[in-house]
């Protein structure tokens, strides 16, 4: 009995000791293990919340710190890579001789080297800015299909606003034509309505899966926000659209979104010519390693044809099968490039200090930047971090402009002077560059920056501009939810 009592106090004093030494182990270690292969600002983060939370922090982070594809996608990736590199040795006899500024060319070569695919030209451009506009335009061309569909976005919704589309993909299907479809697991799932699109798309004789699925039972597993962000739909080889919009109605069909009149605003362009290939090889790429069915026979046909006339049109990849962060790279060298002006629209505008130097570099040098973001935005924590580097952009000489709420502006798209316009599924914040399958095409033709002026300046024409001596203004408690709104943001 007495030794019972004794041995209270000094197991309890053990147990502490204990915990002590295994708080102490795990700082330790992750000093020595999380700053490997990421940013500094990642890596801090992440230490800075293992730090404060020793136990949570390391489950958070072993759930979420690593942001690799597993192996068997990776060199699935490699080995598509291989064969572009192989069906493209020549190419530089068949594109067309640049005559622009030296810096376009260079940007060329840039993403041909990181990205793999070449700058083609012979292209049709359309911008298409009507959110239903789209989704029309898309179910036409599918319509007219006599051989092929591939459709790959990042959430789709079987609802008023998209019938048509389901509908003509799934006549298409019924006549014979092959319609492929690939949606984002999580990305669909979030959304009201996901069983009973799934249920359709078993109904029908489209062949479908799921891009990055979550389905433990199955044994399919991996970092739950590692997602497949791309947005792509390919019509026989002849046609192709990309850019910000999913297939959905305008509110996400949500109860609330409803009620307050939010709605998405969007930009997609249709693409004729040979970038469309393009846009092909990456569907067969995800395709591939959705089910491993290969779709060589499909590409075979495909030659890397350039011709004269026409933009010249080059898609560019990224996400983590490319280590290389393809998108940041090529953002930052265009926004370094620019002699007159630059202007972005972002939904997300959550920059790594690399694209927060070259955006406010360029403004301090005198280009006219403009920034077009969501007066508010959709997603709390992401809109606060974006609101928390406006102060350092205002005072660069960055003009920013709020697109008034309750809409949220999600297009995804820039242009740099008069010379190249940028359009796709990247956001410019920090999972779009290291966590999320993003597509992006870079359009060089004049004609073209011309459409997207005109976008650019519909944006400026209903916006409000935000000013440096307005901001600095905001309450205490906000720039406090700012700040750590900012923190959050980093942990990738």
């Amino acid at each position: 009995m007495v030794w019972t009592v004794f041995s209270l106090p000094i197991a309890s004093t053990w147990l502490s000791v204990l915990v002590l030494l295994v708080d102490l182990a795990i700082r330790l270690v992750v000093l020595g293990v999380i700053p490997g292969n990421r940013r500094p600002t990642t890596a801090m983060a992440w230490l800075l919340c293992i730090f404060f939370l020793p136990y949570i922090g390391l489950i958070l982070f072993l759930m979420f710190g690593n942001f690799r594809l597993s192996r068997r996608r990776r060199e699935a990736q490699d080995a598509v890579n291989l064969r572009i590199l192989e069906g493209t040795k020549n190419i530089a006899a068949l594109v067309p001789e640049y005559h622009g500024p030296a810096w376009v060319k260079s940007a060329m070569e840039l993403n041909q080297n990181l990205g793999y695919f070449p700058a083609l030209g012979g292209n049709k451009v359309q911008l298409i800015e009507g959110y239903q506009d789209s989704l029309d335009a898309m179910a036409d061309e599918v319509s007219r299909a006599t051989n092929y569909v591939n459709a790959e976005f990042y959430i789709m919704s079987s609802d008023a606003c998209t019938e048509r589309l389901f509908a003509e993909l799934e006549a298409a299907a019924e006549r014979g034509v092959r319609v492929r479809v690939l949606f984002d697991h999580i990305g669909s799932l979030r959304v009201p309505g996901y069983r009973g699109m799934i249920r359709r798309l078993k109904a029908s004789q489209i062949q479908w899966r799921r891009m990055l699925p979550l389905l433990p039972v199955k044994g399919q597993w991996r970092r739950p926000d590692l997602r497949n962000h791309r947005k792509i739909l390919v019509i026989d080889g002849r046609v192709g659209f990309t850019g910000s919009q999913n297939i959905i109605e305008p509110s996400y069909r949500k109860k609330r979104n409803h009620t307050v009149g939010r709605k998405w605003v969007e930009l997609m362009t249709r693409l004729e010519g040979p970038i469309v290939g393009t846009l092909n090889v990456m569907f067969a790429t995800d395709w591939s390693a959705e089910t491993e069915e290969s779709l060589e026979s499909q590409l075979a046909t495909y030659h890397w044809d350039s011709f004269a006339t026409g933009p010249l049109c080059q898609v560019v990849p990224s996400g983590p099968g490319f280590i290389t962060e393809n998108n940041l790279r090529l953002f930052n060298t265009l926004l370094y490039s620019a002699e007159e002006c630059i202007t972005i629209s972002s939904p997300y505008f959550v920059p790594d200090d690399s694209l927060l130097y070259a955006i406010t570099t360029a403004a301090q040098r005198g280009v006219v930047v403009e920034l077009f973001v969501s007066e508010v935005g959709d997603q709390f924590l992401v809109h606060h971090a974006q609101r928390s580097y406006y102060e350092a952009l205002l005072r660069a000489g960055v003009r920013i402009f709020l697109y008034p709420k309750p809409l949220v502006l999600h297009a995804k798209h820039f242009t740099v002077d008069y010379d190249v316009a940028v359009i796709g599924s990247s956001n410019m914040d920090m999972r779009s560059f290291s966590l999320n399958l993003e597509v992006t095409v870079m359009m060089i033709d004049s004609d073209v920056v011309r459409q997207m002026h005109a976008v650019e300046d519909h944006y400026r024409s209903i916006s409000r501009e935000l000013h440096l001596e307005e901001w600095v203004k905001r309450p205490i408690l906000a720039r406090y939810v700012d700040n750590v709104a900012r923190l959050t943001a980093t942990l990738q």
